[in-house]
């Protein structure tokens, strides 16, 4: 069955840098846009970034676009998302989804998710 498994998440100081993974099973994702999202306690889920497989294309977040870094590894079937410089703010459970096409058009709304992985910033 399709999957997505998100890995990567931890404890880390402000300022510091995160790599959170997004490992794809049962669908190409050459074939596929693939975002990440987090959501914080009281909060909405929200798009933090996207690729879209159609042109190798990236998209942020206003907040995130100069921190954060999302990637792919195809020969891993793994979508990736570097976080440098990170802040009191970005604390928040993170999720990849799959997108129906190739292509990161707005609003993103995936087809299927992962079970999200934990971001924590210490003080």
């Amino acid at each position: 069955q399709l999957q997505l498994v998100e890995s990567g998440g931890g404890s880390v100081q402000p300022g510091g840098s995160l790599r959170l993974s997004c490992t794809a099973s049962n669908f190409n994702l050459a074939e596929y846009a693939v975002a990440w999202f987090r959501q914080a306690p009281g909060k909405e889920r929200e798009g933090v970034a996207c690729f879209a497989s159609f042109d190798n294309a990236t998209y942020y977040k206003s907040t995130v676009r100069d921190r954060f870094r999302i990637s792919r590894d195809y020969a891993k079937n793994m979508v990736i998302l570097q976080m440098n410089r990170l802040k009191p703010e970005d604390p928040a459970s993170y999720y990849c989804g799959k997108l129906s096409g190739s292509m990161c058009w707005p609003p993103w709304s995936p087809d299927s998710w992962g079970q999200g992985t934990q971001v924590i910033i210490s003080s």
